[in-house]
């Protein structure tokens, strides 16, 4: 399996009770399908993972399954702070059907580099799933390194990595380890047309949620090599990429799908978008509406 292009890390939606809303579920994964989206993540961060219990976890992962069957990867969020039930969860989602884990640096215990080559080497290994390392210090309190990367490359079981952190510089370093067997991918929507311009296979995307027809587009643009093109529809989606950002993901996004009837809000500690904000949320809704349908329109 090679991964590439707009990869959409799923939001999870929930009623106005807090349960999970599975039509607005079935709905979002169709919606993105439908634009091209070319793999799901479900339960990653954007998905609130560490506010579901195992048993929703498992029947969102079952739902994507079905519906994705044969059309697109779906990759499950597994990554845990110890390694022996990041092993164990990710033989359950290999169980219910998962293609990968995205199994990002153990959160809080701030591993040595030497601890993260043996706990990712572990669990691909052991996990039997292929294994999509996932760096992001900013909520992990660890980054993983570029030589570390490298080295994790080369195992047969790991196929890729999401790299969070924005610099050129990081991404340009992960870019020697690109392989046929080993995808660089993006996890940074403001970024990514640059890193697929320099030679990067795709982006784990937030924005994709509400805009899966733009991003596909992005993509293929930048990963096609049209820099003009590309730039341009960048610049048509800096202001939502700034919006998804302006209090912590995903409550932004949330705002915006809940403006599509997709989901009601989060489970605490998070909590709805500041009033302050809402006016932005509305008039962007209508801004990336006509954003969707140009894109559709240029794909066509």
């Amino acid at each position: 399996m090679r991964l590439f292009g707009s990869i959409t890390a799923l939001a999870t939606p929930f009623t106005a009770a807090g349960e999970l809303d599975i039509p607005a579920w079935q709905r979002l994964l169709h919606a993105q399908l439908e634009a091209g989206t070319q793999a799901v993540v479900v339960a990653g961060s954007t998905g609130e993972a560490a506010a579901l219990v195992d048993e929703e976890y498992d029947q969102l992962l079952r739902i994507a399954v079905e519906t994705c069957r044969g059309r697109v990867p779906v990759l499950a969020g597994t990554g845990q702070s110890n390694t022996a039930k990041t092993i164990r969860f990710n033989r359950r989602v290999a169980a219910l059907g998962a293609d990968a884990a995205l199994v990002v640096t153990p959160p809080y215990v701030r591993p040595t580099q030497n601890g993260l080559l043996a706990h990712f080497r572990a669990v691909a290994d052991e996990g039997g799933l292929p294994v999509v390392l996932y760096n992001v210090p900013g909520r992990t309190g660890c980054d993983m390194l570029p030589e570390t990367t490298g080295a994790l490359a080369a195992h047969p079981g790991i196929i890729g990595v999401k790299e969070a952190r924005p610099e050129a510089e990081r991404m340009q370093a992960l870019l020697a380890f690109r392989s046929e067997e080993f995808s660089v991918l993006s996890g940074d929507d403001p970024t990514a047309a640059r890193a697929m311009l320099a030679g990067a296979d795709g982006l784990v995307s937030v924005a994709s949620n509400v805009v899966p027809q733009a991003m596909r587009r992005l993509c293929d643009l930048a990963r096609g090599g049209d820099a003009a093109a590309a730039a341009a529809l960048n610049a048509a989606l800096a202001e939502l990429f700034r919006f998804l950002s302006i209090e912590p993901n995903p409550i932004p996004l949330k705002a915006l799908l809940a403006l599509d009837g997709i989901g009601h809000g989060l489970r605490l500690p998070l909590q709805p978008l500041s009033s302050a904000h809402s006016a932005q949320a509305e008039r962007l809704h209508a801004a990336i509406s006509e954003i969707e349908q140009r894109s559709r329109v240029a794909a066509a």
